[in-house]
C-alpha cells in the first residue's frame, strides 16, 4: 500500500537518478512538505484511504518536496468541492507569498481565476487577452 509520504516523496526521485534511492534528506523534504499543505498526520494513511482534496494536496507536497521555483497545475480544483477547493488555493497563495513559489494554472474554474495576479485566456492556442487583476 502506497503511503501519503511515499507519494511526496516520489517528488524527490527526479534529484536521486536511476540507481540512488531516498535517503534521509528525502524524507525530510518529504515531511517538510506534507507540513506546508497541512498532510503531515496523515503520512502513513493510504493515499487511497484520503479525500479528494486530501489528494490534491499530497499531490502539492510531492511537487514541493523537489523545491521547486514554479508548479504546474492543471484543473487543480477539478473535483473537489467548494471547501476542499479554498483550503487548496489558500495553500498556494501561502506558498506564493512566503516561499516565492509561482503557480501556473490551466483552469476553468472561476475561483482559481479570482485568486491569479495575472490571467492569460487562450481561445483555439492563441491568447486572447493577457490581464493583471487584483487576487479576490
Amino acid at each position: 500500500p502506497t503511503t501519503a509520504l511515499d507519494v511526496v516523496m516520489m517528488g524527490t526521485y527526479r534529484s536521486l537518478g536511476w540507481i540512488k534511492r531516498p535517503g534521509l534528506k528525502e524524507k525530510k523534504a518529504a515531511l517538510e512538505a506534507l507540513e506546508k499543505v497541512g498532510m503531515l498526520p496523515f503520512k502513513t494513511r493510504q493515499i487511497s484511504q484520503l479525500s479528494g482534496g486530501q489528494q490534491q494536496r499530497v499531490a502539492v507536497a510531492r511537487a514541493l518536496a523537489s523545491k521547486p521555483k514554479i508548479i504546474l497545475a492543471d484543473e487543480p480544483t477539478a473535483n473537489l468541492d467548494s471547501k476542499s477547493a479554498a483550503n487548496l488555493l489558500e495553500i498556494m497563495a501561502k506558498l506564493n507569498k512566503e516561499e516565492k513559489i509561482t503557480f501556473l494554472f490551466s483552469t476553468h474554474d472561476q475561483r482559481v481565476i479570482k485568486k491569479a495576479r495575472r490571467v492569460i485566456t487562450l481561445v483555439d492556442g492563441k491568447i486572447e487577452s493577457d490581464v493583471e487583476q487584483t487576487p479576490t
